[in-house]
């Protein structure tokens, strides 16, 4: 199998007259490796990953997951995949401990294996002190950590986290990215969407970028970082006006200063000059948010329209 899923031409709408959810998307994800999906909210994320796992129908083009048709094949698929979806919505009436054992008990596994998956995932995800604990109990960044939990224990072949660390505070996100890693590492394929870019950037072995149902780019995160026009970044704040700075390179304000993308020397030489001046200045390669500004055109934060169904 060369790839764990395969997308070709795939659109989706969800009424006629509305704009495309997905539009000719076509991807190719490696197996055993983390996948980010990236973009705004409304750009198609949700949609293409609940076509995958089997939970809507294109509206048009192909997709296979496993080398299985979503069309017609949906239950061999099923039996190889687990979802967090964006909105999930756990048994209230089970503790933590009881969530993710009885999950895994349904996928088939025995009652020593779900044991023993269920104590190290709760361990790895800090949820040990809470197992015992009512999910309608839990804060809803807990409960979000603990549907996290009950997927990644699975023996799934392909996890699809659609935001999965939304809501959670920094510590909890960073034990997240160790489990998904670990995922990674078992050779296990993770289809993840976020909309925070430093977790795609630092989880994901490929990237694609979504806006309006479109793919935009997509490559490893390296080669996007290449495609930029001006590869560096150097923030300067006091000791010069905007005119000064044109002849290093693309100039934009900022609070408290400007922007400057520029090639490595200019900005090397805008640098040393800035702190010559006595200016604050930090200066280091473009980042994942850079290059969205410079394709999308606006920040992944601003708010879509969006096209997608709730």
């Amino acid at each position: 199998m060369s790839a764990a899923i395969e997308a070709r031409g795939l659109s989706k709408r969800y009424a006629k007259g509305r704009e495309a959810a997905l539009s000719e998307v076509s991807l190719s994800i490696p197996p055993g490796a983390v996948y980010g999906l990236i973009g705004r909210n409304g750009a198609g994320k949700t949609t293409f990953i609940r076509i995958c796992a089997t939970q809507l129908l294109p509206s048009a083009g192909d997709l296979r997951v496993l080398g299985f048709d979503v069309r017609g094949e949906e239950r061999k698929i099923r039996e190889r995949i687990a979802c967090v979806p964006q909105e999930s919505r756990p048994l209230y009436f089970l503790n933590v401990w009881e969530l993710v054992y009885l999950y895994l008990k349904m996928r088939g596994l025995d009652a020593v294996e779900s044991r023993r998956r269920t104590t190290n995932v709760l361990d790895e995800l800090g949820l040990s002190e809470v197992k015992g604990t009512l999910v309608n109990r839990l804060s809803g960044g807990m409960r979000r950590r603990a549907m996290v939990a009950m997927v990644l224990a699975s023996d799934a072949e392909i996890l699809f986290l659609d935001e999965p660390t939304t809501g959670l505070d920094p510590i909890a996100r960073r034990e997240v990215w160790g489990a998904i890693r670990r995922a990674s590492r078992e050779k296990r394929t993770v289809l993840l969407t976020t909309h925070y870019l430093d977790e795609a950037e630092a989880l994901s072995a490929r990237l694609a970028l979504l806006e309006k149902g479109r793919l935009l780019l997509e490559g490893p995160p390296s080669e996007l970082r290449g495609r930029v026009r001006l590869p560096y970044r150097v923030t300067v704040q006091g000791s010069f006006l905007p005119s000064e700075l044109e002849r290093f390179g693309q100039v934009s304000d900022v609070e408290g200063g400007h922007l400057v993308f520029a090639q490595e020397g200019a900005a090397r030489e805008l640098a040393m000059l800035a702190l010559s001046r006595g200016a604050k200045v930090s200066m280091g390669p473009v980042s994942l948010e850079d290059i969205f500004m410079e394709v999308v055109g606006r920040s992944i934060e601003d708010d879509a329209p969006a096209a997608e169904a709730t």
